[in-house]
């Protein structure tokens, strides 16, 4: 039986569900789930923010699973039982409160689902090539992550 396996790992138009994340990883070999939900806040940097957009570049979907395919690779044999993986990033306008990034982790010890975890959304907010364009309450817009756009193109 494989030690790792990827259930989910994609960007979404649609929205996301840390809920629905939590019940694709879930077994009943699995001691710990941990989940992770990056939402759209109120504010950035002292300035109100009502809403945002998130967009890719064409390649983010091969990233986004090339990062987790570079995790799994990591981390493979360290495992007795199966760890569960599920991440989803959302495309589009978003509003506060509405999930952006979601992640779970199913494992048979919450170390290991923790780690996991945590290391996945790291990986994604540091290398999948997705910008965000806050709309503030004072009417001005701000790309955040652009600058980036350079290396990747």
């Amino acid at each position: 039986m494989p030690d790792f396996d990827v259930v989910f790992a994609e960007l979404s138009e649609a929205p996301i569900s840390v809920d629905l994340a939590i019940a694709a990883v879930e077994g009943d070999e699995a001691g710990a789930v941990a989940s992770f939900s990056g939402v759209v806040r109120n504010h950035d940097g002292g300035k109100a923010v009502d809403r945002l957009s998130y967009t890719a570049h064409p390649t983010a979907r091969q990233i986004l699973a090339g990062v987790v395919a570079e995790l799994v690779t990591e981390h493979s044999g360290e495992a007795q039982q199966p760890v569960r993986i599920w991440a989803a990033h959302r495309v589009g306008m978003l509003n506060v409160g509405d999930p952006a990034l979601v992640c779970a982790v199913s494992a048979a010890h919450r170390g290991q689902a923790f780690a996991v975890c945590s290391e996945l959304v790291d990986r994604i907010k540091f290398r999948v090539p997705i910008w965000k364009e806050q709309f503030l309450s004072n009417g001005a817009v701000e790309w955040i992550g652009a600058e980036a756009a350079e290396k990747t193109g």
